[in-house]
């Protein structure tokens, strides 16, 4: 019968191990969006006798995959397959004394195909590569996500209200701050639903949930419109300005009005801020641009205005392209890339100031317990790349060539002023002040963040 066994040495305790694993949000940070994997329903906590319900992609098929969870608490659980794909699957997770200290953590996989010696002599050794490249994905987030949040072990968990939870950055912080002990708080436009922590903010009712936000030690705001789908129409800029600017300035009068307020406030912005500014290279000191990005930028931030003058800390992100397989820029280039039909947009001359999406998490993070940190803060990785560098590397990655160009005046005839401001300004942007903070990038490198978010071993 196949095996398949994955070791690493993380440098925590084996019960820390276990904790994380078993609370809410270790799936979701431990299955990459280029898995085809997705949960359909679950138990809230990993429990003795507990059944899961999965959907198992394989281009256009999708399988149902069941099992169920044998718990050998503070030592190891096991997912046994009930009905699905393979003939047998039993996979235990352990956390074990590593031999010179710290937790060895061991996934072990029993497995067997289905059609017998058909079954293994065809697909056989297509599971096995797909188990290395997962489980060596899986154990490097599992090293990450510890060492950060053993670096606040000696704070108290906090409870954070999060605006935009169901987005592709929102999701993500969701899980890795539950699997770090920190209580998480969708704040949500409708009614919240009963038994969740949800709690209702609709800036369109202007009704606010005060007794929620007052149970919460840090907010962290990321709802807003998408500028990256379609046109600008008028309508289009009215509701990106509105979701970010009202949206922001309601959120952050009802804080001010709390008797006790949360003790940070970290509102996203964008290096939109910054405008079209060629090679110059930007800081957080650096002067606004011009434009519609700019403006918006400038008034998202200036909304956040009555918070800081009620004694908040506010920390305002300033994002760059964020990348990731499941989501955002990175995600619309793949069908292109994967076809070998990508290439450079404009003269590729232009600078992309991009960050892995891990990163982001990690930084706000960061952000939330590090008291130095206020007003506009960079999140982007510490190189931009230019246009036809990037393209060249994720073909690259992909293995692929990258020779069709997409023309500068195809671009602004098809997407218009949007078009112009994401695909072809230049925006070289440095994250100074994370730097100075301390904060250590997971993923500073291009190509090697691009491996990451896509699962391609170097």
């Amino acid at each position: 019968m196949p095996s398949f066994v994955q070791r690493s040495e993380i440098e925590v305790a084996p019960r820390e191990l276990h904790d994380w694993h078993m609370r809410p949000g270790a799936f979701e940070r431990l299955t990459p969006a280029w898995a085809g994997l997705r949960r359909v329903a679950c138990p809230p906590s990993i429990e003795h006798g507990g059944r899961v319900r999965l959907e198992l992609r394989f281009g256009p098929l999708r399988l149902a995959w069941h099992s169920r969870y044998e718990v050998d608490l503070g030592h190891e659980f096991r997912d046994v397959l009930e009905r699905g794909p393979m003939k047998r699957w039993i996979h235990a997770h352990r956390f074990l004394d590593a031999p010179h200290g710290g937790a060895l953590l061991e996934d072990a996989i029993d497995y067997e195909l289905p059609f017998g010696a058909l079954g293994r002599l065809v697909a056989r050794r297509r599971v096995e590569r797909h188990l290395e490249r997962l489980f060596a994905h899986r154990h490097a987030v599992t090293r990450a996500d510890l060492e950060r949040h053993a670096a606040r072990r000696n704070a108290a968990p906090l409870r954070v209200a999060l605006s935009g939870s169901t987005g592709l950055v929102g999701s993500a912080l969701a899980s890795f701050l539950t699997t770090g002990a920190h209580t998480v708080h969708p704040l949500v436009r409708r009614a919240p639903r009963p038994g969740t922590r949800e709690i209702g903010l609709d800036p369109a009712t202007d009704r606010t949930d005060a007794s929620g936000l007052a149970q919460c030690d840090a907010v962290v705001h990321l709802a807003g419109e998408s500028i990256a789908a379609g046109r600008w129409t008028a309508a289009k800029k009215r509701r990106i300005r509105d979701s970010r600017v009202e949206g922001t300035r309601r959120l952050c009068e009802a804080l001010a009005a709390l008797p006790r307020p949360p003790r940070v406030l970290v509102s996203a912005s964008a290096i939109g801020f910054y405008g079209e500014r060629g090679d110059e290279r930007l800081d957080e000191e650096s002067m606004p641009g011009e434009g519609f990005l700019s403006d918006t930028c400038r008034s998202w931030e200036a909304a956040t205005e009555p918070a800081e003058q009620a004694g908040i800390r506010v920390v305002r992100l300033r994002l760059g392209v964020v990348l990731a397989a499941g989501g955002g820029a990175l995600a619309r280039m793949l069908g292109a890339f994967s076809c070998g039909i990508g290439g450079r947009v404009g003269g590729g001359r232009q600078w992309m100031s991009w960050i892995a999406l891990d990163d982001v998490v990690g930084a706000i993070h960061f952000v939330l317990f590090e008291p130095t940190l206020t007003g506009p803060v960079n999140l982007v990785a510490p190189e931009a790349a230019r246009n036809a560098a990037f393209t060249e590397t994720l073909a690259r990655v992909l293995r692929r060539p990258a020779v069709l160009p997409l023309p500068a005046p195809l671009v602004r005839a098809a997407l218009g002023e949007m078009g112009q401001d994401l695909l072809l300004a230049s925006t070289r942007v440095e994250p100074r002040k994370l730097a100075a903070a301390g904060f250590r990038f997971a993923h500073p490198s291009l190509e090697n963040a691009l491996r990451f978010e896509l699962g391609v071993p170097g």
